[in-house]
């Protein structure tokens, strides 16, 4: 038998090839894909949980990430990267300049430089706006507003259709926006001042929608340096729900849960095709949001009552600690009898209806994320004692509140 020529000058192979066994094949190649994506905020760290799943599913990916804010310029390292391809919250120009620049497959998961036309992934900003509106809307509420950042666009495409929707409703909203320029040199002090003046001045009750919860905080304590009650004369919706910067707000900031996780998910999902040799889509992949999470900050009617409304808010703030009607009539200016009648005929139920419905929302607050005893649920709730709350609780709610922690543990 006559062997092939590279056989005959390789004896291993020969050896191979007599056996029967296949020539060794090498390793499959691990892409090496870098991650240029904030950790400073919540939006960030979900795309970057988005495409670890992938990873997980998909991979195996050799990743390269380092922890940066997303206004952080160019890294230095990424002129010299030997890699496969980068995913980018791309911010500014430079950065896309130089992303460009290194000639790898490239997923955009901001949107921010829209010119520099990279395939894009980003949640569905229109989608956004309108749920923040309709929460508005369902509330009552007929006059609206909207802070944002100019220049960025996302926070305008977010303006232009919440402007549109409140148009269409036959309102015309008030705006106030910043640059990243002017919010990064201008002194707090000053810039709460300018955006206390600008809430002051706004026309109330109002729907305010904040482009980001980074901005909620600001407006948040914008309101209180203007006396101005949250939710009452001004309910807040901000976008992200980004779990501490909504609880550090006073009170809590409602806020757009947008699917960060699934636009990391479908970036990798999207460079992996690119990475393959695939072309790129004509149009830019949008992921719709989850759910508006409504908290404290427009948890509200809109009410143009101002006796019902200073009613409400009172409720709001004293309902646990013990208040009565006569009270409320009080503070409110009312007679007694008159702001009962006038709050059934606005709310559709009593002014002790809405102490009790308070006094168990709080109460179901406590019993779903605290292990406090239940007698000391009842007493930080308002009720006199646990086997009072007992019966209330499962009247209203329709279990105990022995059940209600069960399920939500």
């Amino acid at each position: 038998m006559r062997l092939p020529v590279d056989v005959c000058r390789n004896p291993v192979t020969v050896r191979l090839a007599f056996l029967g066994m296949p020539r060794s094949k090498s390793p499959p190649h691990i892409p090496h894909v870098a991650l240029l994506v904030e950790t400073s905020l919540g939006s960030g760290r979900d795309i970057l949980r988005g495409i670890a799943r992938y990873v997980r599913e998909r991979g195996p990916w050799s990743l390269f990430h380092a922890p940066r804010s997303l206004d952080e310029s160019a890294p230095a390292w990424l002129r010299h990267w030997k890699g496969d391809g980068i995913i980018a919250r791309i911010a500014d120009a430079g950065l896309a300049r130089m992303v460009k620049d290194s000639g790898l497959p490239v997923v955009d998961v901001l949107g921010n430089v829209p010119r520099s036309r990279f395939p894009l992934v980003h949640v569905d900003d229109r989608a956004i706006a309108q749920l923040a509106f309709s929460h508005f809307r369902e509330r009552g509420f007929r006059r609206f507003a909207y802070f944002g950042l100019s220049g960025e666009s996302w926070s305008e495409r977010r303006r232009d259709v919440y402007f549109e929707e409140a148009r269409l409703a036959g309102a015309e909203p008030a705006l106030l926006e910043l640059t990243r320029v002017e919010i990064e040199r201008t002194p707090w002090e000053r810039r709460q001042e300018k955006l206390a003046g600008w809430l002051r001045q706004l026309a109330k009750p109002v729907g305010l929608m904040v482009c980001s919860d980074q901005r909620g905080l600001d407006v948040s304590e914008a309101c209180r340096r203007a006396n101005i009650a949250v939710p009452d004369q001004i309910a807040i919706v901000g976008v992200d729900n980004d779990e501490p910067l909504c609880q550090v707000c006073d009170p809590p900031l409602s806020s757009v849960w947008p699917d960060h996780i699934a636009v990391g998910y479908e970036a990798a999902t999207l460079l992996r095709d690119l990475m393959n040799g695939e072309e790129p889509p004509a149009e830019p992949k949008l992921v719709p949001p989850r759910r508006l999470v409504t908290r404290h900050s427009s948890d509200v009617l809109a009410v143009e009552d101002t006796a019902v409304s200073a009613a409400l808010r009172v409720i709001r703030e004293r309902a646990c600690t013990g208040i009565s009607v006569d009270e409320i009539a009080r503070v409110s200016g009312a007679s007694r009898s008159v702001l009962q009648r006038r709050f059934r005929a606005l709310l559709g139920l009593s002014i002790h209806d809405q102490i009790i419905e308070t006094r168990l929302k709080r109460a179901g607050e406590l019993i779903a994320t605290t292990d406090l005893p239940l007698a000391e649920v009842a007493e930080l709730s308002g009720f006199k004692h646990q086997e009072y709350l007992g019966v209330v609780f499962k009247e209203r709610v329709g279990v105990t509140p022995a059940e209600h922690r069960r399920a939500c543990q």
